[in-house]
């Protein structure tokens, strides 16, 4: 059997990681790598991770010293440079390793492809059929490991057929994934950087398996986000609405405004979970009678944004929000003057910031998938919005390879 390198960040939940740790080493042996990472942690991850490695040869780790955190995006990366083995699975802190997990995973695997096992998770989360919903546990001194061995055995529908699905925890070739740039560095410390590596998969032609042979248990968003644990109502039932960390909901807004920054869309996906990449096209917009709070709301969804000349709250703006981003605020928010800017990019939307509302603003967030379907070069007008298209190129496939100055 080939080996596999586990690449696992964490960050104060320690007692998931030995949770997580026992398990590959009880269900799948010792002949797997596992490379740690701690991110400045104070709950004691460190020391802990150093008595094991002292102990267990096949455990390599690593320690952001601080004082700030790296956060996942970045030491997943770290990570995989350090592993040793041609393959690396990309690991939850709080996943359980299911017997045969290694054996499912790599019978599909070959260069080219990013094979997903599947996640058996409490309800804490909405149900889809890319997991299975069934509760063995929320925390780890609750875990019921007899029970979930013994649902393995009986209750799991192994006829059925691999999707195309993708989400973690996932196996490639390090060298498939170190061809693309690994993760982005625009998403650091956390939050949609997942979303994007698997829009560049898709866009690199790797093809996305998810077996349903091979599973974890995952206990679900331990790190930052639900990072006081789950909870239990009085009459059992597990809940997690409104538990978000304001850490991570800060965070999760900054990522999801620079994954539209960057692709021109919302995440989207099919039901199992494999991406939907639209277009990305060159859009310009000319902002009548925006206001900062406007100016807010619709940065994100253009390539350069023009705005009314003695616009004075564009330079408050920029400096309230270029800490939030690689791009160069800059050089995308301009005053247009007495200046014809209709050429000056692909596409130029012009519309009165005055009459946008909750209704029309979503043709701006479909706009790609508008423009796919319909999109003429020339001149248009639909709804409050007047068109200057002069070409309807595409640039996703820009977007393939990650390199850390791009958005510089």
């Amino acid at each position: 059997m080939k080996t596999i390198s586990f690449i696992q960040p964490s960050r104060n939940n320690l007692k998931y990681l030995q949770w997580s740790y026992n398990s590959i080493r009880k269900n799948l042996g010792y002949r797997h790598e596992i490379c740690w990472g701690d991110d400045f942690s104070d709950d004691g991850t460190w020391e802990w991770m150093k008595e094991i490695a002292d102990k267990d040869k096949n455990v390599k780790i690593y320690r952001n010293e601080g004082p700030t955190r790296l956060g996942h995006t970045i030491l997943y990366d770290t990570l995989v440079d350090m592993a040793t083995n041609d393959i690396v699975m990309i690991y939850h802190a709080d996943m359980y390793a299911c017997p045969k997990l290694d054996e499912e995973i790599l019978k599909h695997l070959e260069r080219g492809k990013v094979v997903s096992a599947t996640r058996i998770e409490p309800p804490l989360h909405p149900d889809g059929p890319e997991k299975v919903l069934k509760d063995f546990g929320i925390e780890p001194e609750e875990f019921d490991e007899m029970g979930l061995m013994t649902f393995l055995d009986e209750g799991i529908d192994y006829t059925k057929k691999p999707t195309n699905g993708i989400f973690a925890p996932w196996a490639i070739y390090k060298d498939d994934f170190q061809s693309i740039g690994g993760h982005d560095p625009l998403y650091a410390p956390q939050s949609k950087e997942d979303s994007d590596i698997f829009n560049r998969f898709q866009l690199a032609g790797y093809k996305t398996i998810q077996t349903f042979q091979g599973f974890v248990y995952h206990m679900t968003c331990r790190g930052s986000r639900f990072k006081d644990g789950a909870m239990r109502n009085p009459a059992g039932q597990v809940f997690m609405k409104g538990r978000e960390s304001s850490e991570w909901l800060a965070q999760n807004l900054r990522s999801t405004r620079n994954f539209i920054r960057k692709w021109g869309h919302m995440v989207q996906h099919d039901e199992y979970l494999k991406p939907i990449v639209p277009p990305k096209y060159d859009i310009a917009f000319k902002a009548l009678r925006c206001n900062k709070q406007m100016l807010y709301e619709l940065e994100p969804w253009c390539s350069k944004i023009y705005l009314d000349f003695g616009s004075d709250y564009m330079g408050e703006y920029e400096r309230e929000e270029q800490p939030n981003t690689q791009f160069d605020l800059g050089e995308k928010i301009k005053m247009y003057g007495n200046a014809d800017v209709t050429k000056s990019n692909d596409i130029l939307v012009e519309f009165d910031c005055g009459d946008l509302n909750n209704e029309n603003f979503q043709i701006i967030v479909n706009l790609a998938k508008m423009l796919q379907d319909s999109g003429e070069v020339g001149e248009m007008e639909f709804d409050i919005f007047k068109f200057y298209i002069n070409s309807l190129q595409t640039y996703e496939d820009k977007l393939i390879v990650c390199k850390s100055n791009l958005y510089l």
